[in-house]
């Protein structure tokens, strides 16, 4: 009976490991196509299954018969039942290790709470000190250029002519000061103007102004009229005036002395347009603004500055060229200088103003064939080195008479003979093509002759003086 009941349990226990294989088997075929469990699942199940294999009490364990080998002697060879360790109770003995451990991991570390380094608040201060210091400079700055330009600090003591309109607002003003170059802020004196209630009482007219004024003072130039205090002087200066005939005319009318006028004028450089297009000062020339004294009538006061004077006289001529004239004069290939010389020589040979453009036409001919016709042969030219420049050369040099005088030097004259007008100026501009070469007018009569060759010159030249002897013996009769 014992061998049979050993035999039955042993074959119970490996069908029940057959069971059990199977089992697992079929699990493991389910389980392919779900997620893997975590390890630690995977842990705790083994090990419930090591505690569920089926323990053999020791009473029915089976007895060896050390003399028999028989089923019993196999299955001690094939079968090795061990007792596996009841590790729910060590978990429940040991509460500390209910929380699994993965494979190949290191136990956790504890996270050290890191201190929150305190920033430094001195970058934010020295950014905010450099801006405030930045922006004070900037304040200081603004400030100083403003006050200077108030009162008037650093700036250039060149008078100008500022002429105000009727009716012109302070806003107005305030544009054309800048725009000649009295102030630097037309707002602020805006400002200044109207916080003084000066607003009102601009007069329209001339006044003289210069940049180093203070504002107080600009404004009390601008509100007060010259004309209440000083006598005013009507000057008219004919076409074809010289330049010291016209310093005569202002000293007879106590305006300033001859000296005075001719100095200042001559010395130039009052800030206006056309001196920017003035060729260099010449050696030869001997007033080096002759020509530059627009024929106009003038209004000035007894006992004028003369630079004044000199200003009013640039800023006629200035306004007179415009920006047409300009235009023609550099297509035709001419410099200012060249221009107002050429027109003087037309402004003194021209009888009448209606002969000016063919006049000019026959000297155009000349200096387009100088191969033909090296000289003008102006008289004009030769009086004037006779009757201007010789009298009043302080040291007598020959060589400025004869630049002047165009029987002898070529091409046009190293400076203007007088002072020409419009007419005249445009007269060159036209440029008006013709045959003449050669023209005479008889001065009585304001009628001049115009011709082509020598010969036709000749013949006119000799009729003329047959007009005029006849003339003089009609009135010696």
């Amino acid at each position: 009976m014992p061998n049979n009941n050993n035999d039955d349990i042993i074959n119970n226990i490996l069908d029940e490991l057959e069971r059990k294989k199977n089992h697992n088997d079929d699990m493991a075929s389910e389980s392919a196509g779900q997620p893997e469990e975590p390890v630690e699942m995977r842990e705790e199940a083994a090990n419930d299954e090591q505690e569920k294999q089926i323990e053999i009490p020791e009473a029915e364990q089976p007895q060896h018969d050390t003399g028999r080998s028989g089923e019993s002697g196999n299955y001690q060879e094939n079968v090795k039942i061990r007792k596996a360790p009841n590790k729910s109770r060590e978990r429940q003995d040991n509460p500390q290790n209910h929380t699994p451990v993965r494979e190949n991991e290191a136990p956790a570390k504890k996270k050290k709470k890191k201190k929150k380094k305190k920033r430094s608040r001195l970058p934010g201060v020295l950014i905010l000190t450099t801006f405030i210091f930045a922006v004070s400079i900037c304040l200081s700055l603004v400030i100083i250029a403003y006050g200077k330009d108030m009162l008037g600090i650093g700036k250039s003591e060149t008078t100008h002519l500022i002429i105000i309109e009727e009716g012109a607002t302070t806003e107005e003003i305030a544009a054309l000061l800048e725009e000649e170059g009295i102030i630097k802020s037309p707002e602020f004196f805006t400002l200044f103007s109207q916080l003084s209630g000066s607003d009102t009482e601009y007069i329209a007219g001339e006044h003289f102004l210069r940049p180093n004024m203070a504002y107080e003072t600009i404004i009390q130039e601008l509100t007060s009229s010259e004309s209440e205090q000083k006598t005013s002087v009507e000057v008219t200066f004919p076409e074809g005036i010289t330049l010291y005939d016209a310093a005569v005319l202002l000293e007879e009318n106590g305006v300033c002395s001859i000296d005075d006028f001719l100095f200042y004028f001559n010395a130039g450089d009052l800030g206006f347009e056309f001196e920017s297009k003035l060729s260099a000062r010449s050696s030869l020339k001997f007033y080096q603004m002759e020509g530059y004294l627009f024929p106009d009538t003038y209004y000035f006061y007894e006992d004028m500055d003369p630079k004044q004077v000199c200003q009013k006289i640039y800023m006629n001529f200035d306004n007179k060229m415009t920006d047409e004239r300009y235009e023609k004069m550099e297509d035709l290939n001419l410099t200012l200088d060249q221009l107002i010389t050429f027109a003087s020589i037309v402004q003194q040979e021209a009888a009448t103003q209606e002969s000016m453009t063919l006049v000019a036409s026959v000297f155009w001919n000349r200096l387009n064939h100088q191969d033909q016709f090296p000289l003008l042969q102006s008289d004009p030219t030769r009086l004037y080195a006779e009757n201007v420049i010789k009298p009043h050369m302080e040291v007598y040099d020959q060589v400025i008479i004869d630049a002047y005088n165009t029987y002898v030097s070529t091409g046009l004259p190293p400076g203007p003979i007088c002072n020409p007008g419009t007419d005249a100026i445009d007269a060159v501009l036209e440029a008006f093509e013709s045959d003449y070469y050669y023209f005479i007018a008889n001065v009585n009569t304001g009628e001049t002759y115009f011709s082509t060759t020598l010969e036709e010159h000749e013949a006119y030249q000799a009729m003329i003086e047959e007009q005029m002897a006849a003339e003089e013996n009609q009135e010696e009769e």
